[in-house]
């Protein structure tokens, strides 16, 4: 009767305890601390809470979905909440943003230039490379590689985007008509294209080991996909424990790959400026003053021997580097030319934009004439918009931050800004799921607001590399539509789409080529 008694006690304690805990901390969303306002207002008075599935928040909302589930349950959440929306849970606040307003504050503001506690589950793979590297880790490596990526070097890229876009219309060689699955062909295309601009290194002799990194990179993604799922393997001790080793075979393929692309570029780098010695030619500036072309790899190995990054730093690069310009890339392609067979008009006016600036033996295919090519442009802007290689980008506190909307969030919170939600928000597009290339008009760009389109992220942290993949997606194009027309195989509203280290789809999208008849 003592021990019931004294029970009872101890429960009705912990009762008060938590009801008072719970004013400062979510105690279901694993003691999350909760957002305020500078106004001392509840936060729904700006953004809604949106409630979990289960009894403990928002921390199992999406245990045991799988990719395409994930995905389906995000966008159905930002259709509930147009306005962007608060979670708890695991231990973390979570403001979801939906709109273009809070999205433009967050990616410019000072102290939020850190990555979400997400890309953690991508350490295994990049580790901390310039894409998921911190604060001051993060600003010498983007200094570093900015150079990489000058218009002069970008000009240097387009023989070998030139050469490889060739190499993929003549795969359809003899051919006046064929079906082309777009994940396979593409993919080929991409990995060879960063490759040999960024490293310098053909894939010729390597494209065996080139099918190998594309199949365990699509591995390396699955595993994504069921770490962010499952809760529990949010904690790193657990998830080596228990999964950690279902994917490491797939990590060795991918990391011995960029190491041989590494050791073959070192081999081929020291040859040249032994050359150099030999003829008296001056070692500094290697990227300008060097007569053939130059690797982004160059500045890595170069800075290594200045002590400014070791071999395991270059690893994180080129692992970063690959995968983002494989990967991205390859999405905008399949999408680009997916739509160009679904929409013949604006095909039309691309190819007689093409025939009026682009000679037919691609002479004068360069930077200057690319630039021409406007209605390829807005073309490729919308197909970004409705398809952005990265549906949700993320962010996360590292001290208390008020934000411009009022919302105080406290240090450790979560911010997932959801780029596919942004760029089909009503209040910024018409007829957003409608594809329509003139939106990128100038005219009908000053009405729009700033961040309502955001493929490359913005701000401090956008992407570095924006401009080498749209001259790379341009100069594809270019070449197909020189020689082929293409046909529709795909309803586009069959599209089933995944959740995963980029915006995946379960389909195989195809697209039908049919050879231009000669005038």
């Amino acid at each position: 009767m003592i021990c019931l008694l004294w029970l009872s006690v101890a429960i009705s304690v912990l009762v008060h305890w938590l009801y008072k805990v719970n004013k400062d901390y979510s105690v279901l969303g694993c003691f999350a601390r909760r957002v305020r306002t500078k106004d001392g207002k509840p936060p729904e008075s700006i953004v809604p809470i949106a409630k979990g599935r289960t009894f403990c928040a928002n921390c199992f909302d999406i245990f045991g979905k799988d990719a395409v589930e994930v995905f389906s349950h995000l966008r159905k959440l930002a259709k509930t909440y147009d306005n962007s929306y608060l979670q708890y849970g695991m231990g973390f606040s979570i403001y979801n943003v939906t709109d273009a307003h809070n999205a433009g504050n967050i990616l410019n503001h000072p102290n939020l230039i850190t990555k979400s506690y997400i890309y953690n589950f991508l350490h295994p793979f990049l580790r901390t490379g310039v894409l998921t590297a911190t604060e001051k880790k993060w600003h010498t490596r983007r200094s570093m590689l900015a150079r990489t990526f000058h218009l002069d070097i970008l000009n240097q890229f387009q023989e070998i985007f030139i050469a490889e876009s060739l190499k993929f219309v003549h795969h359809f060689e003899g051919q006046n008509e064929c079906v082309v699955t777009l994940r396979d062909r593409i993919s080929i295309f991409t990995l060879n294209s960063i490759c040999e601009t960024a490293m310098g290194v053909k894939l010729d002799e390597m494209a065996e080991k080139g099918d190998r990194y594309r199949e365990n990179f699509n591995r390396i993604d699955e595993g994504f996909t069921r770490r962010l799922s499952n809760p529990l393997y949010w904690d790193d001790c657990v998830y080596n424990l228990f999964a950690a080793r279902d994917y490491a075979s797939a990590l060795k393929v991918v990391h011995e790959f960029s190491s041989e692309i590494i050791a073959k570029r070192r081999v081929l780098l020291e040859e040249e400026l032994k050359y150099r010695r030999a003829t008296q030619t001056a070692d500094d500036d290697i990227c300008v003053s060097r007569k053939k072309r130059f690797a982004m790899l160059d500045t890595l190995i170069c800075a290594e021997k200045d002590g400014l990054i070791n071999h395991i730093g270059i690893c994180e690069e080129v692992d970063t580097l690959m995968a983002e310009g494989y990967d991205t890339t390859y999405i905008g392609l399949v999408f680009g030319l997916m739509n160009m067979s679904l929409y013949a008009e604006h095909q039309e006016l691309c190819f007689q934009e093409i025939q009026e600036h682009i000679e037919d033996d691609l002479s004068n295919l360069n930077l200057g004439q690319l630039n021409k090519l406007t209605h390829l442009n807005y073309f490729l802007k919308e197909t970004m918009r409705l398809y952005p290689s990265i549906p949700i980008m993320g962010r996360q506190t590292i001290q208390e931050t008020e934000l411009e909307n009022g919302l105080i969030l406290p240090k450790g919170s979560q911010i997932n800004l959801h780029v596919f939600d942004i760029h089909r928000n009503p209040k910024y597009w018409d007829s957003p799921d409608e594809f329509r290339p003139e939106r990128f008009l100038p005219e009908n760009c000053q009405k729009r607001h700033t961040y309502a389109y955001i493929p490359f992220s913005a701000g401090q942290r956008n992407c570095i590399g924006q401009k080498y993949a749209m001259q790379e997606m341009k100069t594809l194009i270019v070449v197909i539509l020189k020689q082929f027309k293409i046909l529709p195989v795909i309803d586009p509203k069959s599209i089933v789409f995944q959740t995963g280290i980029t915006l995946r789809f379960k389909n195989k999208i195809k697209v039908k080529l049919v050879r231009r008849k000669c005038d």
